[in-house]
């Protein structure tokens, strides 16, 4: 008798599984969705906003303004990409923001709903305008594509079976969070997340150029700021397999692949 309701059980699962799901723009996979987008765009703004009430903005004006003026020529891309692909209902209810916070961190992010955070740390490797939307234009893409919320999926799956995440909220609050922190880049997990990892990486890559294209910046910048980017590495970089990102040389390789289709939307 246990064998049948193993069965049914996987079966059930399999199932949900099936009806859980939604495709990635430009590449067409199709990826683990089970938490609603309203409910990720909820938790993504409370984030968002205890974030900025905990870290310093930047004073400098000018390169607020240039990491403002960048992503909103990025999020008129975006907007348009995804008209043109009659997609426009996936980003309806985004509320996009940016900001400069001063760290010395050499990072950037964006969480579900357009909210991005360029660090001060980064603009040296940027250098100009081109080289931050490269940045952006990848972290854009990570949220465009839904990473986050498939990452959060897979974390649910593997980690509660599954629940729901309000229900994994209330009993088990510092998993979840965790989840969150891991999903939108600020933990790191190896494991059965992992290989996703870096399949995000590479269609954010991909995704990223196509935006900073349509933005009316040249794609062939993102080649010349990984390589700058590869030079600060203060020390040797992890093996390939136990990264979340691909190794410099592989990314580099992959993005000179992907130039060519970008400059398509080159304006």
């Amino acid at each position: 008798m246990k064998p049948l309701i193993y069965h049914a059980h996987t079966f059930i699962l399999m199932a949900f599984l099936l009806v859980s799901c939604s495709t990635v723009p430009v590449t067409g996979r199709t990826q683990l969705a089970l938490i609603p987008s309203s409910t990720m765009l909820s938790m993504s703004f409370q984030q968002y906003d205890a974030f900025l009430k905990e870290n310093k903005l930047s004073t400098n004006q000018e390169q607020t303004r240039v990491v403002k003026r960048v992503g909103q020529r990025i999020q008129k891309a975006v907007e348009q990409y995804m008209a043109e692909n009659n997609l426009s209902e996936a980003i309806k209810d985004y509320h996009w923001e940016f900001n400069l916070v001063e760290s010395p961190e050499v990072n950037a992010w964006c969480m579900p709903g357009g909210k991005v955070v360029v660090y001060s740390g980064i603009l040296p490797i940027t250098q100009d305008e081109a080289g931050l939307a490269v940045v952006m234009g990848h972290e854009i893409a990570h949220a465009v594509a839904r990473h986050g919320d498939e990452r959060m999926s897979q974390g649910l799956l593997v980690q509660t079976g599954g629940m729901a995440l309000s229900a994994a909220l209330a009993s088990q609050p510092e998993t979840t969070r965790q989840l969150w922190m891991t999903a939108f880049g600020l933990g790191a997990s190896v494991g059965v997340i992992l290989p996703y990892s870096r399949l995000h990486e590479n269609e954010a890559d991909r995704l990223g150029l196509i935006f900073m294209a349509m933005a009316g910046y040249d794609p062939r910048a993102a080649v010349t700021f990984w390589e700058r980017m590869s030079q600060q590495k203060k020390y040797a970089a992890p093996p390939e397999f136990l990264s979340t990102h691909p190794a410099d040389e592989t990314r580099i390789q992959n993005i000179r692949a992907q130039i060519p289709e970008a400059m398509n939307y080159y304006r």
